[in-house]
Parts: C-alpha cells; structure tokens; sequence
C-alpha cells in the first residue's frame, strides 16, 4: 500500500513525459501569463543536467546563448505549465551535469551528435492534459462569441440611431 505522500505525488504527476537525457537540444514549450492573457513561450537550448528523473519533481536545466549572454533556465517536467519538451538533437555526453559547457564559446562547445528517432522519442501523448487544452479553446471561443454578439448588438443600436438621426435630419430639411 503506498504512503501518503506517494500518493500526493502520483496525483501531480504528468501520466508521460518526454525522455530527456544531458546533452540534448531541446525546445521547451511554456505556458506564461501576462495579466489575464496566457501565451505559449518556446525556450530552446541544450539540456546541461537532469534531476530527479522518474519523480514528480524531475527537472531539466536548459541552457542557451542570447545575445551573446549564457541564459539557464529550470524547468520542472511534470509541471501544468511545461506544455511540451521536444527533443530536436541529441549528443554523446558521458556526464550528468555538463557544467564544462558554461565556459565553452563557438567551436569548442560542440557536441558530437547520436542517430535516434524523433518520432519516437517526441510522441508522448498526455490525455489529460490535451483534454484540459481542449476545454480552455472552447471556453475562448464561447467568451469570444459572446463578445461578438454584444459587439454586434451594440453596431445594431447604433445603426439604428444613425437611421433616426439621418430621417430627423431629412425631415426638417424637407
């Protein structure tokens, strides 16, 4: 019989998730909120170390080079607002944590690069979350609906007001 926290952590775990190993290249698409807008944010880069792999709390850190400045960022795997990792690239690392590849510019950051297949790597399909994605687009589309309707209903007032106003107007210039 599992524990108590087992059980806490099998609830808020994803049913699958992408296998990510160091040395990866790696697109993570994430979920950000800005106000009350949500909009899906692409981070690419290489993956410098994973954590915690087959638990709740597994985590990647994505490393990528802007603009000339290192950029890491954590990503928790197993989180709601992680939509996708898709693995792009693959490379023969021997460690777990390529902390070596901070201080590595150009040409001497290369990684010699492994055959494997994409398709079969990068087709996870999580039920539950696709069903939850479905139900947010629909629940757009209907706000969006009813703000086109009130919107329409709103043109139709005023064009009713401009229709008096234009027979007021020829009214008294007759």
């Amino acid at each position: 019989m599992p524990s108590v926290i087992e059980q806490i952590n099998a609830k808020y775990r994803k049913s699958a998730v992408v296998d990510v190993r160091s040395g990866d290249t790696v697109r993570v698409h994430q979920k950000i909120k800005e106000g009350n807008k949500e909009r899906v944010q692409i981070f690419q880069g290489l993956v410098i170390r994973t954590d915690m792999k087959g638990g709740h709390m597994s985590r990647i850190t994505v490393r990528r080079i802007s603009s000339g400045i290192g950029v890491e960022k954590s990503f928790l795997l197993n989180s709601p607002l992680v939509m996708q990792v898709e693995v792009t690239k693959r490379s023969k690392v021997r460690r777990n944590y390529l902390s070596y590849m901070r201080s590595r510019t150009g040409k001497a950051a290369r990684l010699q690069g492994l055959d494997f297949d994409k398709r079969a790597v990068n087709d996870v399909h999580d039920v539950a979350a696709e069903a939850e994605e479905a139900k947010l687009k629909e629940q757009v589309a209907a706000e969006a609906a009813v703000k086109a309707e009130e919107a329409a209903k709103e043109q139709a007032a005023l064009d009713a007001k401009a229709e008096a106003v234009k027979a007021a107007h020829e009214e008294n210039a007759a």
